[in-house]
């Protein structure tokens, strides 16, 4: 099954609970090569710190459900 994968290296992001963190960019991303494997992404936000998100849309954990906006 393909993956639905919700962000991409380079966009821009805004947390819709943590605005202090700032506007974020994806730097990183990265993709299990094994069935049912996680896919992730590395944010670095304004404030200076990198976070890691799940980034498949079928998991319940994926970054849009927990907050991450794309910025257009």
């Amino acid at each position: 099954m393909r993956k639905r994968l919700y962000l991409k290296v380079g966009d821009k992001v805004r947390h819709i609970k943590h605005s202090v963190w700032g506007t974020g960019e994806v730097v990183e991303e990265k993709h299990s090569s094994l069935s049912g494997g996680n896919c992730f992404v590395r944010i670095l936000f304004e404030d200076g710190n990198e976070r890691s998100f799940f980034n498949d849309m079928e998991n319940g954990c994926c970054c849009y459900y927990t907050g991450i906006r794309v910025i257009y």
